[in-house]
């Protein structure tokens, strides 16, 4: 019976360096794929499980307690400043000073 090329090869290395560096090297080969393609799944999950998480919503901001938004105005980002407090709201950015009254409302459109 012919031997496959792979045989061929095999026993030619096996002839070159011996039997015992074969086994090592398909063992190292085996082992380097294995940690790799568990690598892939551990990196995959990472990926999975972080875009999945859910961002709060716009009314669960946590806004500093002496500030009061005027009616029917909803934070959705908050930035906070060396002495004062940007509020982002739909079209419009509130600027309060860090005692809670209101500097300054820019409208972006």
């Amino acid at each position: 019976m012919d031997k496959t090329p792979e045989q061929e090869l095999d026993a030619a290395l096996e002839d070159s360096v011996g039997l015992g560096t074969v086994r090592y090297l398909k063992t190292i080969v085996t082992a380097m794929t294995v940690a790799t393609i568990l690598g892939m799944i551990v990196l995959i999950t990472v990926v999975v499980l972080r875009f999945s998480q859910t961002s709060p919503e716009a009314t669960s901001l946590p806004l500093p307690d002496q500030i009061t938004l005027p009616e029917g105005v909803r934070a959705e980002a908050v930035t906070l400043g060396r002495d004062w407090i940007g509020i982002v709201s739909g079209d419009e950015i509130l600027i309060y000073e860090t005692d809670g009254q209101l500097r300054k409302r820019i409208n972006l459109r």
